[in-house]
């Protein structure tokens, strides 16, 4: 099915500056960041995809970020997060050191009412949030439908994105609420409207979004798994959180000819490297001022947390691996690894099997589960609602430490760096990243056993 090519002008004015929750500093150097205003009019689809029950105009916007020179040929287009009812670009945070260095574009899409106006439904009268709220002179001609209307929104988005870089590969990506609406939009409507070169599904549950948005919005928690037959490469990229607390382990399917899933042992669905991400220009720090913006801490996201959350950062680095092995397999047809999933209890889909420090068993392997120093895992203590996607970090005691690395740092270094060389190996880390991973052992480690 052909989709419409939106309007596309320039985006400018108010505050002189576009809006993502999660990334209010500058872009990194070499990088150019621009807005754009697309309009034009979406189809809604009824449920099962099968053909388009309404129409409406909307307004909505593209953010991008791209290098100056030595693009590489992919764009990253990211569905933007608004499970805070406002754009957030948390595949930017997670993956732009990647990005950056391997000469990707990032596109975020504004696709969903919530991200526009701060409401999940079209409101009546002024906006409550949103971009229309944050910078009404900026942003007040937007006009979003409703969410039934994001899906062929994106599908426009692409179709201007693909104007804006001719001949490029596109991407979509998106992470958590992002990831909840492209499972939707991979399995109904990529058939469909097929805009897109491949597909980054980071940290989805196992329910997947509605084509047909209720009034009021209601959860339905039915697992989904992905359909059998992806049109083109699908990585979806998984935490033990992922797995165990939001339910993706009742909608597991095996790996494909199109479909690669990663499960990392010992990441959670959010930890101390998105804040630090959201605050710092990750290219630019050097291990040590690298390990203290990760470090273990009670607080995340404005709550205090009655336990340490998880402070592992295996998942940005397994990230920056699936954006590379994603990017070379929509190119020239090499697909990434097949990786071991988390292992779950016999007859379980929501109990992780563990090691003898408490570790989970299987899954994407790293130095931080292959060389341990602490507890790192995905499951939350606390059930709260922003509190069980942080996970937790519990550091080993001294006499563990000794059992484990007799010859402590020394010991611990050795073994660390083994297991960086075994990941690297297995493609599950990136050489790229091999030594500044090794330095900021180093430095952790340092800064725990003082």
């Amino acid at each position: 099915m052909p989709t419409p090519l939106p309007d596309l002008r320039p985006c400018h004015g108010g505050r002189g500056r576009p809006f993502d929750a999660a990334r209010p500093g500058d872009v990194p150097g070499g990088h150019v960041e621009e807005e754009y205003v697309i309009s034009g009019t979406a189809a809604a689809y009824q449920e099962g995809g099968a053909g388009v029950r309404a129409r409406a105009p909307y307004v909505t916007r593209l953010l991008t970020r791209a290098p100056e020179r030595g693009f590489n040929g992919v764009v990253i287009v990211e569905w933007f997060n608004v499970s805070a009812y406002m754009d957030a670009g948390v595949e930017w945070v997670y993956t732009h050191t990647e990005l950056v260095r391997g000469g990707y574009a990032w596109v975020g899409v504004s696709a969903q009412c919530a991200g526009v106006t701060g409401s999940a439904l079209p409101p009546e009268g002024p906006a409550p949030g949103g971009l229309q709220a944050w910078d009404p002179t900026r942003y007040g001609t937007l006009q979003h439908p409703g969410d039934d209307f994001s899906y062929d929104i994106f599908s426009q988005a692409g179709q201007a994105i693909a104007e804006l870089f001719p001949g490029a590969r596109l991407v979509a990506a998106g992470m958590s609420l992002g990831a909840h609406r492209l499972t939707t939009y991979v399995n109904a409507i990529d058939p469909l409207a097929q805009v897109y070169d491949g597909f980054l599904i980071h940290s989805r549950m196992g329910a997947a979004a509605p084509l047909v948005l209720s009034d009021p919005p209601a959860f339905d928690p039915t697992p989904v798994p992905f359909r059998d037959d992806p049109r083109v490469p699908v990585l979806a990229l998984l935490t033990e959180t992922d797995v165990v607390t939001l339910g993706y382990g009742a909608a597991r399917r095996p790996d494909g000819p199109a479909l690669r899933v990663w499960e990392i042992a010992g990441a959670a669905h959010a930890d101390t490297y998105a804040e630090a991400g959201a605050a710092h220009d990750m290219t630019r720090l050097d291990p040590a001022r690298l390990a203290a913006a990760l470090a273990p801490r009670r607080r995340a996201a404005g709550f205090d947390f009655g336990h340490t959350v998880n402070a592992a950062p295996q998942h940005h680095y397994v990230a920056n691996a699936a954006v590379h092995h994603l990017a070379r397999w929509v190119r020239d047809g090499t697909p990434p690894p097949h990786a071991p999933r988390l292992e779950l209890r016999p007859g379980s889909s929501a109990a992780l099997a563990r090691d003898a420090f408490s570790n989970a068993l299987g899954g994407v392997r790293t130095p931080w589960m292959d060389a341990p120093t602490a507890v790192l895992t995905g499951i939350s203590p606390n059930d709260g609602l922003i509190e069980r996607l942080f996970g937790e970090t519990v550091p080993f005691d001294a006499a563990t430490l000794e059992t484990l690395y007799p010859g402590g740092a020394a010991d611990y270094l050795e073994a660390f760096g083994a297991a960086t060389d075994a990941a690297v190996a297995a493609g599950f880390l990136l050489p790229a990243d091999a030594d500044e991973i090794k330095a900021l052992a180093a430095a952790s480690y340092q800064t725990a056993t003082v």
